[in-house]
């Protein structure tokens, strides 16, 4: 009888912790749960980044991403939609290589992408992966994995990214990404920083760094940081942000 008790003690023990280890699709839905949810579907956004001005709009699948800015040409206005891109000079649509117009839609995304994360992690090109729980100066991560498909996955479907989403706020506190453009390789890892909601969407700045030897690879930079071991490189603001 003894036995029998303590094997039910053992089972249940088990199946707790079985229970508790969540798979990274659980806690990605989690974190996106927590970080507006359903309002991720049908918004509309204004922002400032740098010297550019951006609009997104999301209505039930449909989207339209702008960017402008003004320089020797007059004011550009940038769309990426679901039907590709487009640029237009002082109000006028221009023809565009098929290169330049690859390389605008991966930087209107890429603002877009960061903006509104954790949203785009449920996008069908995305694959992820619970590898690992640890800690960070004293807070319990999930550590996740993410990568693209080749379709879909845009432009730099190539580059990796792994975030760790704190355990008890289910928030993304830490990120990083590698990277290779116009040959260029590199690594960043950014600290969330001013994070504040507006209208029920969770938007965050970030302190970005980036390694300083090259001994550090994308799996292991959290101790990087720990060790202080990276250097800051810039500072990620969102300003004038507005939700209607």
């Amino acid at each position: 009888m003894r036995f029998i008790v303590i094997f039910i003690l053992f089972f249940v023990l088990v199946s707790c912790q079985i229970k508790e280890k969540l798979s990274a699709q659980e806690v990605i839905d989690k974190t996106i749960d927590v970080s507006g949810g359903d309002k991720y579907h049908n918004i509309n956004i204004k922002f400032d980044f740098r010297d550019k001005h951006y609009r997104s709009y999301r209505k039930d699948g449909i989207f339209k991403y702008e960017r402008y800015f003004k320089d020797s040409l007059g004011t550009i206005k940038d769309v990426l939609n679901n039907d590709g891109i487009q640029r237009f000079i002082n109000s006028k649509l221009i023809n565009i290589s098929d290169t330049l117009a690859n390389g605008i839609a991966s930087s209107v995304n890429s603002v877009h992408y960061f903006a509104l994360l954790p949203y785009g992690l449920n996008d069908s090109s995305v694959n992820k992966q619970h590898i690992g729980d640890i800690e960070i100066r004293g807070e319990s991560f999930y550590k996740i994995k993410i990568w693209f498909a080749k379709k879909g996955g845009g432009e730099d479907y190539e580059d990796k990214f792994i975030y760790w989403i704190n355990k008890k706020t289910f928030m993304i506190d830490y990120l990083a990404y590698s990277y290779n453009e116009a040959g260029e390789m590199g690594m960043r890892f950014r600290v969330a920083n001013n994070v504040r909601f507006i209208g029920g969407l969770r938007f965050v700045d970030y302190l970005n760094f980036k390694p300083e030897g090259s001994e550090t690879v994308l799996s292991n930079i959290d101790e990087a940081y720990e060790r202080n071991n990276l250097k800051l490189v810039s500072k990620i603001k969102l300003c004038n942000i507005e939700t209607y």
